[in-house]
């Protein structure tokens, strides 16, 4: 499983799982994450829909970087509640893919988008059996 990058550290973003396309992470609103309006900011949702992302695309191997991601906010979170972001891999190309992100609080879908990724480097081939 790959591992957490110093910003997730920052933002004190916990993978709960990364296999081969499909990634979910976690973290709380703690106060440092409140915008001026009293909810979650914007930028901390988006981090947590971009780590999901970076570890899907990244998690079969080879070295993929973002090409273009968005976020549509449909609801806020709020200090205490516990977010979770899952990315899963849509296409695989020979050089791109396309992966879908949901943002949740609970069962409640806060926030969702998409991401492309270029593919720099493929995964290694297998090792013969």
């Amino acid at each position: 499983m790959p591992t957490a990058d110093p910003f997730m550290t920052l933002l004190d973003i916990q993978i709960l799982s990364a296999a081969e396309g499909v990634a979910s992470v976690t973290a709380t609103v703690q106060p440092q994450h409140i915008n001026l309006h009293g909810t979650a900011h914007g930028g901390f949702l988006f981090s947590l829909a971009d780590a999901a992302f970076a570890l899907a695309s990244n998690s079969g191997g080879g070295r993929q970087v973002g090409l273009q991601a968005d976020l549509q906010f449909l609801r806020a979170a709020r200090l205490g509640d516990t977010v979770t972001a899952h990315a899963r891999e849509m296409h695989l190309g020979r050089k791109t893919g396309a992966y879908r992100m949901e943002v949740r609080v609970g069962e409640q879908l806060i926030a969702m988008g998409s991401g492309v990724v270029y593919r720099v480097e493929d995964a290694p081939p297998a090792a013969p059996p």
